[in-house]
């Protein structure tokens, strides 16, 4: 049976994917959690009633269970196939996970973090990446592209939602941390008052990806901040939910 996504849960990548690759951010809303998580919350992490967070992803009628990371905002990068042979209930601590295996569903978490979707063009290989800024410094983005094991230009990249560079503020390490290693970087800043800065994570991330080849990149235009009816974020509501961003390799090709 085939599986495609329902419009009303996920936002769809605006890319040239081929056909039998699934993707997808889920919105905030068509869940059941109150409060603070109101409504489809997908974190069990976060404080959230279990039962609700079982029933949103229940109601996300993915084919099977997605592979669910310890986001640790790190450089980890990990086979999400391997892990899925281990067992149910494997949870290992790492930023992203790629598969070359048909039905595998990678995933990460995120709220105001940039996920970063990957597939290459004839549809063998997946990947989903967490980037917060901690983890675009640490090379996430790079190692992933590396762990798929192809050349750059052969890797398509859809930029999920994150929060945007009208409302991301950060203070003068954050800004050094990217620029010592890049001086381009600094075109992904702007300064706001004295000792920070508004920071582009798409533009970094862009950065990083052309870097090593992948100049095929979409999405990029959501602010997850600015956008409170689509998206939780951290940053402007503390306590709060968490959408997740998946992809896999469907297993009926037909």
């Amino acid at each position: 049976m085939t599986t495609r996504l329902n419009s009303e849960l996920w936002l769809l990548p605006n890319w040239q994917a081929p056909a039998h690759i699934r993707a997808g951010t889920s919105w905030r809303r068509g869940g059941i959690s109150q409060g603070p998580y109101a409504s489809l919350n997908l974190a069990l992490h976060v404080g959230d009633e279990a039962d609700a967070v079982t029933e949103n992803r229940r109601r996300l009628h993915l084919p099977s269970a997605p592979i669910w990371l310890n986001q640790v905002h790190g450089r980890t990068v990990v086979d999400a196939g391997l892990l899925l042979d281990q067992g149910p209930g494997q949870v290992i601590e790492a930023d992203a996970a790629y598969t070359d295996r048909a039905g595998v569903i990678c995933a990460v978490l995120t709220a105001d973090c940039l996920p970063v979707l990957l597939c290459d063009r004839e549809g063998r290989r997946v990947a989903a990446v967490h980037a917060g800024w901690r983890g675009l410094a640490a090379g996430i983005i790079e190692r992933t592209v590396k762990a798929l094991n192809l050349p750059g230009d052969q890797l398509l990249a859809w930029l999920g939602p994150a929060i945007g560079p009208s409302a991301y503020e950060v203070g003068e390490e954050v800004h050094h941390a990217f620029v010592q290693q890049n001086p381009s970087a600094k075109t992904a800043f702007r300064a706001s008052r004295a000792g920070h800065w508004w920071m582009d994570m798409y533009q970094l991330a862009r950065q990083r990806l052309m870097s090593r080849g992948v100049n095929a990149i979409s999405g990029g235009e959501h602010c997850t901040w600015h956008e409170a009816d689509n998206f939780y974020s951290y940053r402007r509501d503390g306590v709060t939910g968490r959408m997740a961003s998946v992809i896999w390799i469907e297993t009926n090709q037909a």
